[in-house]
């Protein structure tokens, strides 16, 4: 399977642990950066790896900021991800296998090297099972997707 990661400067070490994992379990990562630890901005890297991730040029992504609420809001902005925010094995494989997620997203600064690894490795070997409950919610997703296209505000802007 073909791997994007990528992330903000708070999630890079992360990164590059969740990289080395992927790799070692066989799959083709490509690095969409930061390549270092001078401060960014996610949502910068989050799109970049979401619309990889749509586009096709990869099969799914890894995304990692500090936290993994900034970088997981920012990448489900894009029609097409299904981002979710994992720091435990189940939500990993479940996520993929229930709701059919394509981006994981870590917490650089919540979780540790080995777990980030598990987390990487659970996600990328999980498949979406198909079964019609799963199939009907997640377009139920969709159609939500639909709906609010166009819908964006202003930060801070309430509605």
């Amino acid at each position: 399977m073909k791997i994007a990661v990528a992330s903000d400067h708070a999630g890079y070490e992360r990164k590059l642990d969740v990289a080395e994992a992927l790799r070692e379990a066989g799959h083709e990562v490509i690095d969409l950066g930061t390549n270092g630890t001078a401060p960014v901005d996610y949502p910068d890297y989050a799109e970049k790896l979401g619309r990889a991730v749509t586009d096709g040029t990869v099969d799914r992504g890894v995304l990692v900021c500090g936290s993994g609420v900034g970088a997981c809001v920012a990448a489900n902005k894009i029609p097409g991800v299904r981002a979710g925010l994992c720091h435990d094995t189940y939500s990993a494989h479940q996520g993929v296998e229930h709701d059919d997620i394509n981006v994981l997203v870590l917490g650089g600064r919540v979780i540790g090297c080995e777990l980030a690894k598990e987390l990487a490795r659970t996600f990328a070997a999980a498949r979406f099972t198909g079964e019609p409950r799963h199939v009907r919610r997640l377009e139920k997703v969709l159609a939500i997707e639909v709906r609010y296209a166009g819908a964006a505000r202003e930060p801070g802007e309430r509605r």
